[in-house]
This record gives C-alpha cells, structure tokens and sequence, in this order.
C-alpha cells in the first residue's frame, strides 16, 4: 500500500497512531456532515412535518435539492462499512472477524432499538419503534459473519445479484393481514408492522437491498489492500464510478427497469431534471444506488491526493462515525426543544411540549425557515467537533475491547 492512501501528513500526533486511509476517513466524514443537515431540518423546519420534501407538487428547488443532497450519505455510510469490514480481514482472522460481526450486528440492533430511538422521541413509550439505518447495519453485519466464509467471488456475485434484482421484488405486495406480512417489511418492503395494539414497528431501512450494497463495499475494500498500488485503484474507482453514473443516466431515461417511480416531463426543465433524479431511497432502487454510489467512486478517487489541513475535521468525524452519530441526534433534538419553547413565548409552566405523542416534543408546523436551519446545522457541526475529536483522541490512546464498539 502506498503512502497516498494512509494518513496524509495534515493529520498527525493523535490521528496517525495507526493505519487509516484518509480518503475513506474523509469520505465518510463528509457525508456525516451532509447527514446532520437532513436530521436538522427534520427537527426544526417548520414544514418538515408538514410536506414531503421530493414531492414535486409540494416542494421547491432549494428544499428538494437540501434533501436530495442527503441521499448520498446512507449508501455510502454502509458501503464503506462493508469496505472496513473487508480491510480488517488484515488484522483478524475470518473466525475471529465473523464472531465480531456477529456481536457488533447485535448491539448496533440494541442500540437502535433503545439509544437511538430515545433520542428520535425522548419518550419510552414504545409505541412506535423506527428501525433505520443502524439497525440495517447492524442485521446486515450479522448476516455477513456468515458470509465472510464464502469465497470472494461468490460474495461479490450475491452483491451483484442483489443490486441489480431487488427491484423486481416490488411486485410482491403484501398486505398487514398476511401472514409473511412482517417478515416481509423487514426484508425488502416498506412499512408499519404491529407487534402488539398500539406497539408497532415503522421500518424504512428493510434490510437486503442494504445487504447487498454492504456485500459491494466488501468486494471494493479489496481495492485498499496492498495488492493494488494507488495509481490502479484510482483507475478502478474512476472507471467504475463513471461507469455507474452512465448506467444511471441510460437506465433512468429509458424508465422501464430500476427504479419504482419513473420520471415525467414537468412544468419547466428544472422541475423536469428533479423529476430525473428523484429516485426511491425507502429501499434503495437500483437506479438511487447507482446515481449516488458513483459520484462517491468518482470523488474517492481524487480524495487519494487530498492533503490539507482543513480537511482534518471531516477525517475526524468519518474516524468516530457512530459516536457522531448518537450524540448528533441529541443534541439536535434537544436544542430544537429549547427553540421551540423560546418560539411559544410562554412562560415554562404554560409550555406542553407533548411528549406522549408526534416526534418527541416538536410540533407539525413549529419552528424556522430553511435558511435558519442552514445556520443551525453549522452551528451544530461546529459543536460536534471538539467532543469529536477528544474522543477520537481518546480512542486512538486507549486500547478497551469496548471502544471497537463505538
């Protein structure tokens, strides 16, 4: 392995103690940072709870384009799991990498359903639990400590069989009242299982289209290993990457195969264009796979020669990615509480934040413009930071078996 692709020389003292590939520390960093934007908007935008962002009836161009923008992070997020997970296959042996996956799987599962759904609702409750991309990860991870086992070609062939077949499985529909109904929404179709009255389960993250694009990031992990020199890699991820894109374009204007919800001429080409590339996310088409995993390959390709300190933050972020994850949720939600009571301009025992139903305290139609959450989402990012970066610090200095956890 090159140099290029390990710590470039702007991150030094606590973030070189070992190997790390900058360009995927980098990567994920910077699509975190995009992520903090939807779930900032989700908490203080006064129509978040009102309108559909990409709903073209109801939009507009800065709104839709703020929410398309978000699309890129949880594809890339979980491909570049499955490429960590590849890249460590270096420093574990396939029983021992297998028996961490097993248990990194399950408590990424446990975090969803109690950590991270406190901090969506801030009540415990349980009436309705949303099983998003944590939980994804974390079931997919328990299905690769099988898989790992497989020869390499097999498991890149079941990625490819995956991305490219799934969206068939839009034809089978099935209805609460089946008796597969709920297996069914945790494996490919979106929707609301009840477990029990007034307990259920919203699942917008099914797991096997995610499956397969973690069996993809795997299959590309191998790319960062000392067997490819950093000039061939770049070659790869530029021709692949642009190779998806094109694929994209073709497919989607042909509009027959790849994505459930074709696009249509519109009021004007901007409108038209939106329509374009207005895919479906809930689960990932093949045609929302490609368009936002291509420009990824593409830019990963450039970022091998990245070097400059002001990129040190996003490297940061992508290094401690679940630790940013819950506590950005947090103190988003939190902070949005506090502006919310600040906007009814009552006095605090006038306040009914209404915890016992909606999303945790916020009310549909409250809260500031879009360009207010611009600011806000900085300024939060801006928060994220130093907490970031004492615990990478933290991390890299201190050997606990619990810290591979977080």
């Amino acid at each position: 392995m090159t140099t290029s692709t390990l710590s470039s020389p702007a991150v030094s003292d606590a973030l070189t103690e070992k190997p790390r590939i900058s360009s995927i520390d980098l990567m994920r960093g910077i699509v975190m940072v995009i992520m903090a934007l939807d779930h900032t908007r989700d908490f203080f935008h006064k129509d978040a709870l009102m309108i559909d962002a990409t709903n073209l009836e109801q939009t507009n161009p800065l709104l839709f384009f703020t929410r398309i923008i978000t699309h890129y992070c949880a594809p890339t997020f979980v491909f570049l799991s499955g490429a960590a997970i590849k890249l460590s296959e270096q420093r574990k042996s396939k029983k021992d990498l297998s028996i961490f996956l097993l248990s990194r799987g399950l408590w990424l599962i446990l975090l969803e359903i109690t950590v991270i759904r406190f901090s969506f609702f801030f009540q415990l409750y349980y009436d309705v639990t949303i099983f998003q991309v944590i939980w994804a990860i974390g079931f997919c991870m328990i299905l690769l400590s099988a898989v790992v086992h497989l020869p390499f070609r097999l498991i890149l062939a079941l990625g490819i069989v995956i991305l490219l077949g799934h969206d068939a499985l839009h034809l089978i529909r099935l209805q609460p009242q089946d008796p597969f109904y709920t297996l069914w929404t945790f494996t490919h179709q979106v929707g609301v299982a009840e477990f029990a009255p007034g307990k259920s389960a919203f699942v917008p993250y099914p797991f096997l289209a995610w499956f397969g694009i973690m069996l993809l990031g795997y299959a590309f992990g191998r790319w960062y290993t000392s067997s490819f020199t950093s000039e061939r890699r770049r070659k790869l991820l530029l021709v692949t990457g642009s190779g998806a894109v094109f694929a994209f374009v073709v497919l989607r204007f042909i509009n027959l195969y790849g994505d459930p919800a074709p696009w249509s001429e519109q009021k004007n080409v901007l409108f038209t264009f939106m329509s374009f590339i207005n895919v479906t996310k809930y689960p990932p088409s093949l045609l929302y796979t490609l368009m936002t995993l291509g420009p990824v390959l593409i830019l990963l390709a450039f970022m091998e020669r990245w070097q400059s300190p002001t990129l040190k933050p996003f490297i940061v972020f992508g290094r401690v990615p679940l630790f940013y994850y819950v506590l950005h949720f947090y103190i988003i939600h939190a902070t949005a509480i506090v502006l919310y009571m600040i906007l009814q301009d009552k006095s605090l025992g006038e306040i009914d934040l209404h915890f016992d139903k909606g999303f945790g305290g916020i009310t549909p139609g409250a809260g500031v413009s879009l360009g207010v959450v611009y600011v806000i989402w900085i300024s939060i990012v801006v928060l994220l930071y130093p907490l970031c970066n004492w615990y990478n610090t933290y991390k890299s200095k201190h050997k606990n078996w619990w810290l591979s956890y977080l």
